[in-house]
């Protein structure tokens, strides 16, 4: 890999523009200081409830996602490249949503293999012809971005389904106004405090017009879930219900909350569950969390489902590859954004490819999340690279692989002082009347010396990201 590019530093070992009024803060620190503010931060987040689950840790322990001090910072000129190319690319997502349940006019021009599309186990034929608000599917997307090379941006993948962080994106940014009120008097740094208002708005979309305020709930898996705290800061965040399966149900097709004063009409859903758990009359009949008969209730319009279900299939990441064709497609434009070069594990050129340069690529699962089930080769031992090898021959379908660009990184306080540790970013995209987005994101960073992986779930933490304003 290539040397990785420093979001701070030049190559001349001084400060970016756009670091330099915090560099020169940063240098006055006593020592200690920074450590001290870090152990405060870790113990307010800790009292607050701030937390998340580790799945498959037999303790069933809760702890900290670890915040770092020292703030992604993105100047203007680049946030608004960003911006224009995110709002681009989810646009053309959910068109792209929107057209495979119904003409499928990017099938018939052959641009998607169509068996890509209905072999994939996110396609929901219940969807077919089924019309949502306003045709939008994704209302919140989470697109992952990273930077590599001299600076370049990428898109990494999309998450369409149930895209998380969010609520750590906010709360980084109170604690760091806390903990270090003199770096907002030295620098103007976009607000990103009024998501969750953006997110009301949004949700209030999703469902067709109605003469009254729209009931809005937050649907979660429960308390076992490892992102639970986001699910009940949302709602707090917003001032709307947060329900789990058992609270509601379905009558006449339409959906009712249990509360103390009885039944109450519930007009938005905002689900934190995947497809599968939604209803089990008509998906996963073991599921014991869902709400029977929900998917009638949303085919006949009475209640709106953010996301919508069928989502999943466009945040695949066998179908990653072809979002710059929807973009040229639909929307008759070039990409702002580029994707990261990709190979199709069923395809047999890129399968023999990825087989001939494992060592080199890093491979995922196509329905993979949270770090698992992937494979980066140039960190992986031998006999991780064989039997990895043996797997991709036998289910090839089942993988893509990328290059290993040498992501971006910051400066982070980990024990041994300041070092450089990877980072990326995943800003939120909100759909409904409008695309609409808060100036900024969640950054995640690699703690371990040389990782690329990013997950909170594989040891990964958190950064502010700040956006200055022009």
């Amino acid at each position: 890999m290539t040397k990785p590019f420093d979001e701070m530093f030049g190559e001349d070992g001084l400060a970016r523009p756009h670091y330099k009024a915090f560099d020169d803060w940063l240098s006055r620190q006593a020592d200690g200081h920074i450590a001290h503010k870090r152990a405060e931060a870790e113990l307010i987040f800790r009292r607050i409830g701030i937390t998340f689950a580790l799945y498959g840790d037999e303790k069933g322990t809760e702890r900290t996602i670890p915040f770092d001090q020292v703030p992604r910072i993105i100047p203007a000129n680049e946030w608004s490249v960003l911006e224009d190319g995110l709002k681009q690319r989810v646009k053309a997502l959910n068109m792209f949503l929107h057209d495979i349940y119904h003409d499928e006019k990017i099938l018939k021009a052959g641009l998607i293999p169509q068996e890509q599309i209905f072999n994939n186990s996110q396609y929901r034929p219940e969807m077919r012809y089924v019309d949502v608000p306003r045709n939008i599917y994704a209302h919140i997307a989470g697109i992952d971005i990273i930077r590599a090379g001299q600076g370049e941006y990428y898109v990494l993948e999309d998450n369409l389904r149930v895209p998380s962080g969010v609520s750590y994106m906010v709360e980084n940014r109170k604690m760091m106004m806390r903990l270090f009120p003199e770096l907002f008097e030295r620098h103007r740094i976009a607000p990103v405090e009024h998501y969750p208002d953006l997110l009301l708005e949004c949700l209030k979309t999703s469902v067709n017009s109605s003469s009254r305020k729209p009931n809005v709930v937050v649907l979660t898996p429960g308390m076992f879930n490892s992102a639970y705290f986001e699910h009940s800061y949302l709602a707090q965040q917003m001032g709307v219900e947060l329900v789990e399966g058992k609270d509601l149900f379905v009558k006449n097709e339409q959906v009712f909350m249990r509360t103390t004063q009885g039944p109450q009409l519930v007009d938005v859903i905002y689900r934190r569950l995947d497809d599968d758990f939604l209803d089990p009359l008509s998906l996963r009949v073991d599921s014991s969390i869902g709400i029977p008969g929900i998917l009638n209730a949303y085919r006949a319009g009475n209640v709106g489902i953010a996301n919508a279900i069928g989502t999943g299939i466009a945040d695949d990441k066998s179908i990653y590859p072809y979002v710059p064709k929807m973009i040229e497609f639909y929307l008759n434009e070039k990409p702002i954004l580029q994707n990261v070069p990709t190979y199709q594990c069923r395809i047999k050129e890129d399968l023999q490819y990825t087989l001939a340069h494992l060592k080199d690529l890093v491979v995922k699962e196509t329905h993979g999340a949270g770090g698992y089930g992937m494979l980066i080769g140039p960190l992986a031992t031998t006999a991780e690279l064989e039997n990895f090898r043996k797997y991709l021959i036998d289910h090839p379908d089942k993988y893509i692989a990328q290059p290993t660009l040498a992501l971006s990184t910051c400066p982070t306080f980990v024990e041994s002082g300041i070092a450089p540790r990877h980072i990326d970013l995943r800003p939120l995209v909100l759909s409904g009347k409008q695309i609409k987005m808060v100036q900024g994101g969640l950054t995640r960073v690699a703690l371990k010396e040389g990782s690329l992986v990013v997950n909170s779930s594989q040891g990964g933490g958190t950064k502010d990201t700040w956006v200055l304003e022009s």
